[in-house]
């Protein structure tokens, strides 16, 4: 067992049904499904629900939504069978306390600084630090300076560490920031919504080291 199996990794933007086994097959611990229209990497609920039904009860299923009404979200969690929703707008911590029994990933687009005082008023399960971009809620393929979360001791939650990570800086990320997990989506790709299996059995080759 490598020194880092306890960092897990979680591929997100899956748009098929052929990157999702490949990912596991690599060994992820999770595939995040995008349901924000906007996204290159959208899917629907309906073809997102074929694809659960065919992979492993192990692997978490991870809902991505960005400003969706509760209702919505809440009616794909019932079609899709999510484990974990995962917060990717301007969502409220009161908005977020919505939703009894499902685990919330609460995400932070850090820019060049990063204020802990709101983000700790958040009571979700775990928190995700991405790369803010203007024209882009997620995926954009660029890190933020992770030196921000050096002191992440103050952050008593699940922490997940997304935005620009590839296989040759994804071992600064953890020495720097000792995430929980690591959020890949774009780097492992050969188009937005189409995943490249050789990158993402090499990401997970390189965290497990």
């Amino acid at each position: 067992m490598g020194c880092n199996e306890r960092i897990k990794v979680k591929i997100c933007g899956i748009t098929n049904l052929g990157d999702a086994i490949a990912a596991i097959g690599a060994g992820c611990n999770a595939l995040g499904f995008v349901f924000y229209k906007k996204s290159l990497r959208y899917i629907t609920p309906l073809h997102t629900k074929k694809i659960i039904r065919l992979i492993p009860s192990r692997i978490l299923k991870i809902g991505v939504f960005v400003n969706a009404k509760e209702k919505t979200i809440k009616n794909i969690a019932k079609t899709c069978r999510l484990d974990m929703f995962q917060f990717h707008g301007n969502e409220s911590a009161q908005f977020c306390n919505k939703f009894k029994g499902y685990r919330i990933i609460k995400a932070f687009r850090v820019k060049d600084k990063l204020d802990l005082r709101d983000i700790l008023g958040y009571r979700t399960f775990a928190y995700l630090f991405d790369t803010f971009e203007k024209t882009k809620i997620g995926g954009t393929g660029k890190k933020f300076n992770w030196n921000l979360l050096a002191s992440r001791d103050k952050i008593k939650r699940t922490l997940f560490l997304s935005g620009g990570l590839n296989k040759n800086n994804v071992k600064e990320a953890i020495k720097t920031v000792h995430p929980d997990w690591l959020d890949v989506s774009s780097s492992v790709e050969i188009r937005p919504g189409k995943k490249d299996y050789k990158k993402i059995k090499e990401f997970i080759e390189v965290v497990r080291k």
